[in-house]
């Protein structure tokens, strides 16, 4: 009896394929969006561009964000500095003032000086007392001989009847240093400075005091004098920055939504670039050694020992594959979906069809190279053409960022300068308002990465005529913005930080009695 024949059992498995690249990529964009869209919402609760102009600002002068976070009446009074200290954004850390002063050829029986201690106004505390402010006093004296001499700091009294408090300190001339502390120094006017020593005495060739005063002012930290938002202070060496200051998150909003994803699909065109590029050189090599009478199969797995730099690994697969005893033309449909590209489609298709329908695939071979090698050829020129339009995008936006950045550092300064007080200021027939330097900055920050974001993408779809190119060039010009103005043009003054008030020493000075 005749054995019956079995019969190949084929399965076809439709799996999904994995598609790391492009999901890469949308993880990537997904997260950038979702913290750009976060630097959006914390740029538009702290700008007065959305609520002071768009829509209502809150009666208290504090951003929106501030006063959701800290749980502040936005209908009520501004906070007071106990209210502030109860917040983790709107604390204050005490700022040193310092007051030096050098006297020379000083005669008995010495001299004084009168200086003022900042501090907290009294209706601003609230329910807290006013928070200690330690004084440190350093002086040094030098004579033709020694003698003692004494350095008395006095402290006026908030009493009517009261004469103050003396704080004292004794020490010679040519020797240590002297040195005092007082741990807390009130906020008032008319602190004095004496330093007393005998009439009979040979005068004091030079005498040098320093007063540090650690004080505070009622402004929050992390707030200008406007009650903006303009974040803690980063020191680098002797730049200091603010680079959370609110308009910087406008930056960081769109440089976050744009950039990141941008960059890794552009990285992965280039390597799929850096793939054609090798392409026609993988297909001419092929038709060599099917001319030369080697199988399909054959001549990948020999060529896989060969050097296309990015293509290598490519070529690595199709042979493995073909030891797996995977079908010629399966393997090149396979090679041609990792790619993706319509070039390499296009001259896997050609090979393909000609694989089934048996003719002279090294004549396809050579013409498919050919085209590809023609098709990359005219890319490469069309990059050349288009690249001095580049050069002339990217030009004139650093000409204008420079522009705007001298702008915001000498013009408006001076302008500010020219008319500090709340009034307006006329020299002949010209007006000039009081104005807000910080408006000026933002409105200019605005501009500045408007004109990113339109010429970045038309740099990029000029050049590559991809939106990820664009979008990537368009985040490299915000980067330049952001630093641009944060080393140039976001200084403490124009911020409207507020700078070492001093202890506003007295123009003169007094004998002390």
């Amino acid at each position: 009896m005749a054995r019956k024949k079995k019969g190949k059992i084929r399965v076809k498995l439709d799996l999904p394929k994995d598609d790391s690249t492009r999901r890469n990529f949308l993880t990537i964009t997904i997260l950038g969006v979702f913290l750009g869209l976060l630097s959006l919402a914390f740029w538009a609760t702290n700008a007065s561009l959305v609520f002071g102009v768009l829509a209502p600002a809150p009666a208290n002068g504090n951003p929106v964000f501030i006063n959701t976070a800290c749980g502040f009446d936005p209908n009520g009074p501004s906070p007071d500095y106990s209210q502030n200290e109860s917040c983790f954004w709107t604390k204050e850390r005490a700022a040193t003032q310092t007051m030096s002063l050098g006297w020379e050829n000083v005669k008995g029986p010495g001299l004084g000086q009168r200086f003022d201690v900042p501090g907290i106004d009294e209706l601003r505390l609230g329910t807290l007392s006013h928070p200690p402010q330690e004084m440190r006093v350093s002086c040094h004296a030098s004579a033709d001989q020694d003698f003692p001499f004494t350095l008395t700091i006095w402290e006026p009294s908030s009493g009517a009847t009261s004469m103050g408090i003396e704080h004292t300190v004794s020490a010679i001339t040519n020797q240590d240093d002297c040195s005092l502390s007082i741990g807390n120094a009130a906020q008032s006017e008319g602190w004095e400075v004496w330093l007393k020593f005998d009439r009979s005495l040979p005068r004091m060739n030079e005498f040098t005091l320093t007063v540090e005063v650690d004080s505070y002012d009622g402004i929050p930290d992390w707030m200008n004098n406007a009650s903006q938002f303009i974040g803690p202070e980063v020191n680098l060496g002797p730049v200091n920055l603010r680079p959370f200051i609110f308009i910087n998150w406008f930056g960081y909003g769109f440089v976050l939504i744009a950039f990141p994803g941008a960059l890794y699909w552009d990285r992965q065109m280039k390597k799929i670039d850096a793939i054609e590029e090798k392409f026609p050189d993988f297909l001419r090599d092929l038709a060599e050694y099917w001319k030369g009478g080697l199988s399909m199969t054959l001549a990948v797995r020999t060529l896989a020992n060969s050097e296309y730099g990015a293509l290598n690994q490519e070529v690595n697969k199709m042979a493995q594959q073909l030891s797996w005893g995977v079908a010629f033309g399966d393997v090149i449909v396979l090679f041609s979906e990792r790619v993706g590209t319509p070039l390499v489609k296009r001259a896997i298709s050609l090979i393909g069809e000609a694989n089934k329908a048996g003719g002279k695939i090294s004549d396809i071979l050579v013409t498919a190279a050919n085209d590809s090698r023609e098709i990359k050829f005219l890319e490469g020129e069309r990059e050349r053409a288009i690249a001095s339009y580049i050069a002339v995008i990217w030009t004139s936006y650093f000409v204008f960022l420079g522009v705007i950045v001298v702008l915001a550092k000498v013009f408006i300064p001076a302008i500010a300068s020219s008319n500090s007080g709340d009034d307006s200021a006329q020299i002949g027939n010209m007006v000039i308002r009081a104005i807000d330097p910080l408006f000026f900055l933002v409105v200019f920050f605005y501009g500045v990465s408007a004109q990113a974001l339109g010429n970045g993408a038309m740099a990029g779809l000029m050049a590559t005529g991809r939106l990820s190119s664009g979008m990537k060039h368009a985040g490299m010009m915000l980067i330049m913005a952001i630093l641009a103005f944060n080393l140039v043009a976001f200084s403490p003054d124009l911020l409207g930080i507020q700078g070492d008030m001093g202890l506003n020493p007295a123009l003169g000075t007094f004998i002390p009695g």
